[in-house]
Protein backbone atom coordinates (compact mmCIF):
# COMPACT_ATOMS: atom_id res chain seq x y z
CA UNK A 1 0.00 0.00 0.00
CA UNK A 2 1.14 3.31 -1.03
CA UNK A 3 1.37 6.12 2.06
CA UNK A 4 1.42 9.89 0.98
CA UNK A 5 2.17 12.23 4.26
CA UNK A 6 1.73 15.84 3.27
CA UNK A 7 3.02 17.83 6.49
CA UNK A 8 5.67 20.33 6.45
CA UNK A 9 6.78 19.90 10.19
CA UNK A 10 10.11 17.25 9.89
CA UNK A 11 9.87 16.00 13.51
CA UNK A 12 5.89 15.24 13.06
CA UNK A 13 6.80 13.42 9.43
CA UNK A 14 9.58 11.15 11.08
CA UNK A 15 7.19 10.33 13.96
CA UNK A 16 4.51 9.50 11.70
CA UNK A 17 6.35 7.33 9.49
CA UNK A 18 7.84 5.50 12.34
CA UNK A 19 4.71 4.67 14.37
CA UNK A 20 3.42 3.44 9.93
CA UNK A 21 6.74 1.44 9.86
CA UNK A 22 6.30 -0.33 12.96
CA UNK A 23 2.43 -1.27 12.80
CA UNK A 24 0.62 -4.48 11.13
CA UNK A 25 -2.62 -3.28 10.58
CA UNK A 26 -1.98 -2.22 6.75
CA UNK A 27 1.03 -3.22 4.97
CA UNK A 28 3.20 -0.14 3.79
CA UNK A 29 4.99 -0.47 0.90
CA UNK A 30 6.08 2.73 -0.19
CA UNK A 31 5.94 6.28 2.14
CA UNK A 32 5.53 9.46 0.17
CA UNK A 33 6.88 12.13 1.99
CA UNK A 34 5.05 15.81 0.97
CA UNK A 35 6.74 19.18 2.56
CA UNK A 36 4.35 21.64 1.14
CA UNK A 37 1.09 22.65 -0.95
CA UNK A 38 3.05 22.99 -4.09
CA UNK A 39 5.17 19.92 -3.45
CA UNK A 40 1.14 17.60 -3.32
CA UNK A 41 -0.21 19.50 -6.01
CA UNK A 42 3.07 18.36 -8.36
CA UNK A 43 3.07 14.81 -6.89
CA UNK A 44 -0.91 14.24 -7.67
CA UNK A 45 -0.75 15.88 -10.82
CA UNK A 46 0.80 12.24 -12.13
CA UNK A 47 0.41 10.08 -9.06
CA UNK A 48 -1.72 8.78 -6.92
CA UNK A 49 -1.83 7.08 -3.32
CA UNK A 50 -3.84 4.20 -1.47
CA UNK A 51 -3.85 6.54 2.04
CA UNK A 52 -3.16 10.00 2.16
CA UNK A 53 -2.21 11.90 6.19
CA UNK A 54 -2.93 15.66 5.55
CA UNK A 55 -2.10 17.90 7.68
CA UNK A 56 -4.60 21.05 7.50
CA UNK A 57 -1.78 23.99 8.04
CA UNK A 58 1.28 24.20 6.05
CA UNK A 59 4.07 26.65 5.40
CA UNK A 60 3.03 27.85 1.53
CA UNK A 61 -1.17 27.54 2.33
CA UNK A 62 -4.00 25.39 3.61
CA UNK A 63 -3.49 22.03 2.14
CA UNK A 64 -7.34 22.05 0.99
CA UNK A 65 -5.72 24.34 -1.23
CA UNK A 66 -4.77 21.23 -3.35
CA UNK A 67 -7.81 20.13 -4.02
CA UNK A 68 -8.60 23.19 -6.37
CA UNK A 69 -5.88 21.78 -8.42
CA UNK A 70 -6.06 18.32 -8.29
CA UNK A 71 -8.92 15.62 -8.25
CA UNK A 72 -8.18 13.06 -5.49
CA UNK A 73 -9.98 10.31 -5.15
CA UNK A 74 -7.85 8.77 -2.01
CA UNK A 75 -9.00 8.09 1.52
CA UNK A 76 -7.44 10.87 3.84
CA UNK A 77 -6.86 10.98 7.48
CA UNK A 78 -6.38 14.55 8.88
CA UNK A 79 -3.59 16.11 10.86
CA UNK A 80 -4.42 18.92 12.88
CA UNK A 81 -3.16 21.06 16.11
CA UNK A 82 -6.46 22.64 16.11
CA UNK A 83 -9.52 21.21 17.85
CA UNK A 84 -12.11 23.18 16.21
CA UNK A 85 -10.75 21.84 12.49
CA UNK A 86 -10.57 18.38 14.08
CA UNK A 87 -14.46 18.97 15.22
CA UNK A 88 -15.30 20.15 12.11
CA UNK A 89 -13.61 16.90 9.73
CA UNK A 90 -15.07 14.69 12.55
CA UNK A 91 -18.29 15.82 11.54
CA UNK A 92 -18.04 16.20 7.81
CA UNK A 93 -15.78 13.40 6.58
CA UNK A 94 -15.44 9.67 6.43
CA UNK A 95 -12.29 8.39 7.43
CA UNK A 96 -10.92 10.07 10.43
CA UNK A 97 -8.52 12.98 11.93
CA UNK A 98 -5.33 12.53 14.53
CA UNK A 99 -5.11 15.43 17.30
CA UNK A 100 -1.70 16.81 17.83
CA UNK A 101 0.12 15.27 19.70
CA UNK A 102 -0.95 12.09 19.16
CA UNK A 103 -0.12 8.63 20.10
CA UNK A 104 0.42 5.47 18.31
CA UNK A 105 -3.27 4.24 19.75
CA UNK A 106 -4.50 6.67 17.96
CA UNK A 107 -2.99 6.09 14.77
CA UNK A 108 -3.91 2.05 14.94
CA UNK A 109 -7.81 3.46 15.71
CA UNK A 110 -7.44 5.33 12.46
CA UNK A 111 -6.01 2.54 10.47
CA UNK A 112 -8.60 0.48 11.77
CA UNK A 113 -11.55 2.56 11.31
CA UNK A 114 -9.75 3.42 7.49
CA UNK A 115 -9.87 -0.66 6.87
CA UNK A 116 -13.51 -0.96 8.20
CA UNK A 117 -15.03 1.58 5.25
CA UNK A 118 -12.11 0.97 2.42
CA UNK A 119 -14.56 -1.30 0.81
CA UNK A 120 -17.30 1.52 0.90
CA UNK A 121 -15.46 4.34 -0.03
CA UNK A 122 -17.66 6.89 -1.60
CA UNK A 123 -15.30 9.79 -3.61
CA UNK A 124 -18.82 11.84 -4.33
CA UNK A 125 -19.37 12.28 -0.51
CA UNK A 126 -15.40 12.61 0.03
CA UNK A 127 -15.67 16.34 -2.44
CA UNK A 128 -18.60 16.83 -0.89
CA UNK A 129 -16.54 16.86 2.85
CA UNK A 130 -13.85 18.62 1.47
CA UNK A 131 -15.98 21.62 0.25
CA UNK A 132 -17.87 21.86 3.63
CA UNK A 133 -14.52 21.51 5.11
CA UNK A 134 -13.23 24.73 3.75
CA UNK A 135 -15.66 26.96 4.99
CA UNK A 136 -17.29 27.30 8.18
CA UNK A 137 -21.05 27.13 8.60
CA UNK A 138 -22.79 30.38 9.10
CA UNK A 139 -23.93 29.56 11.93
CA UNK A 140 -20.79 28.52 13.39
CA UNK A 141 -18.83 31.88 12.42
CA UNK A 142 -17.85 34.71 14.64
CA UNK A 143 -20.21 37.57 14.22
CA UNK A 144 -19.31 39.54 17.53
CA UNK A 145 -15.35 40.70 18.08
CA UNK A 146 -14.08 41.54 21.43
CA UNK A 147 -11.33 44.94 21.25
CA UNK A 148 -9.76 46.52 24.27
CA UNK A 149 -9.91 50.26 24.31
CA UNK A 150 -8.41 52.01 27.08
CA UNK A 151 -9.25 49.90 30.28
CA UNK A 152 -12.41 49.05 28.28
CA UNK A 153 -13.57 46.00 26.76
CA UNK A 154 -15.65 46.92 23.31
CA UNK A 155 -18.05 44.45 21.34
CA UNK A 156 -17.44 45.21 17.41
CA UNK A 157 -20.41 43.33 14.84
CA UNK A 158 -19.22 41.68 11.88
CA UNK A 159 -21.24 44.71 9.97
CA UNK A 160 -18.97 47.32 10.93
CA UNK A 161 -15.78 45.89 10.56
CA UNK A 162 -14.19 46.85 7.27
CA UNK A 163 -11.20 45.06 7.09
CA UNK A 164 -8.33 43.44 9.40
CA UNK A 165 -4.95 43.84 8.64
CA UNK A 166 -1.26 42.50 9.65
CA UNK A 167 1.61 44.38 10.75
CA UNK A 168 4.76 43.44 12.95
CA UNK A 169 3.70 41.42 15.36
CA UNK A 170 0.31 42.57 15.95
CA UNK A 171 -3.13 42.00 13.82
CA UNK A 172 -5.53 45.37 14.13
CA UNK A 173 -9.29 45.49 12.99
CA UNK A 174 -10.32 48.62 11.57
CA UNK A 175 -14.02 49.33 11.40
CA UNK A 176 -16.69 51.12 8.88
CA UNK A 177 -15.95 54.44 10.68
CA UNK A 178 -11.96 54.41 10.45
CA UNK A 179 -11.58 52.95 14.08
CA UNK A 180 -8.47 50.65 14.70
CA UNK A 181 -7.63 48.49 17.21
CA UNK A 182 -5.37 45.22 18.07
CA UNK A 183 -6.67 42.28 17.94
CA UNK A 184 -5.52 39.10 19.89
CA UNK A 185 -5.15 36.81 17.57
CA UNK A 186 -3.47 35.79 14.19
CA UNK A 187 -4.46 36.37 10.35
CA UNK A 188 -3.56 32.87 9.46
CA UNK A 189 -5.81 31.69 12.70
CA UNK A 190 -9.39 34.61 12.09
CA UNK A 191 -10.16 33.71 8.89
CA UNK A 192 -10.90 30.50 9.84
CA UNK A 193 -13.48 31.69 12.39
CA UNK A 194 -14.72 34.63 9.82
CA UNK A 195 -18.18 33.84 7.57
CA UNK A 196 -16.73 33.15 4.03
CA UNK A 197 -19.33 35.35 2.55
CA UNK A 198 -18.24 38.61 4.19
CA UNK A 199 -14.88 38.00 4.41
CA UNK A 200 -12.03 37.20 2.06
CA UNK A 201 -8.19 37.24 2.88
CA UNK A 202 -7.14 38.78 -0.31
CA UNK A 203 -3.01 38.81 0.96
CA UNK A 204 -1.19 37.79 3.53
CA UNK A 205 -2.01 40.83 5.39
CA UNK A 206 -5.47 41.57 4.73
CA UNK A 207 -8.68 40.12 5.00
CA UNK A 208 -11.45 42.44 3.99
CA UNK A 209 -15.10 42.69 4.65
CA UNK A 210 -16.84 42.89 0.89
CA UNK A 211 -18.39 46.26 1.54
CA UNK A 212 -15.48 47.94 2.18
CA UNK A 213 -14.15 47.05 -1.33
CA UNK A 214 -15.44 50.27 -3.48
CA UNK A 215 -12.80 49.44 -6.61
CA UNK A 216 -10.77 46.89 -8.06
CA UNK A 217 -7.86 48.17 -10.69
CA UNK A 218 -6.96 44.99 -12.52
CA UNK A 219 -3.27 46.91 -13.57
CA UNK A 220 -2.87 43.15 -15.37
CA UNK A 221 -3.92 39.73 -15.33
CA UNK A 222 -1.62 38.81 -12.45
CA UNK A 223 -1.36 42.31 -10.61
CA UNK A 224 -5.70 43.55 -9.24
CA UNK A 225 -6.19 45.74 -6.85
CA UNK A 226 -8.50 46.91 -4.22
CA UNK A 227 -9.60 50.12 -3.24
CA UNK A 228 -10.68 49.98 0.12
CA UNK A 229 -12.64 52.58 2.43
CA UNK A 230 -12.02 53.71 4.40
CA UNK A 231 -8.03 53.74 3.14
CA UNK A 232 -5.54 51.99 5.08
CA UNK A 233 -3.03 54.05 7.06
CA UNK A 234 -0.27 52.45 6.34
CA UNK A 235 0.15 49.46 3.62
CA UNK A 236 -2.36 51.51 1.64
CA UNK A 237 -1.69 49.55 -1.54
CA UNK A 238 -4.06 46.35 -1.40
CA UNK A 239 -3.09 43.72 -4.27
CA UNK A 240 -4.88 40.39 -4.28
CA UNK A 241 -1.87 37.84 -4.45
CA UNK A 242 -1.89 36.35 -7.70
CA UNK A 243 -3.04 33.34 -6.71
CA UNK A 244 -6.48 34.31 -5.15
CA UNK A 245 -7.72 36.78 -7.99
CA UNK A 246 -9.90 34.35 -9.68
CA UNK A 247 -11.44 33.43 -6.16
CA UNK A 248 -11.39 36.73 -5.07
CA UNK A 249 -13.31 38.17 -8.24
CA UNK A 250 -16.01 35.40 -8.13
CA UNK A 251 -16.39 36.07 -4.04
CA UNK A 252 -16.87 39.88 -4.91
CA UNK A 253 -19.49 38.70 -7.62
CA UNK A 254 -21.90 36.96 -5.64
Amino acid sequence: MKIAIIEDELLAVNYLKNLLDKQGIIPVTETVILRSKKQAIDFFEKNSADLIFMDIHLGDGMSLEIFEHVELFTPIIFITAFDEYAMRVFRHFTIDYLLKPFEEEDLHKALQKFITIRNNFDPELVLKSISLLQQPEDSDAMKRFMVREGNKLKSIDEDNIAYFFASGKYLFLTTVDHQTYIYDDTIKDIIQKLNPKVFFKVNRKFIVNKKAVIEIIKHSSQKVELILSPAPEINSEVFISKTQITECLGWLNR
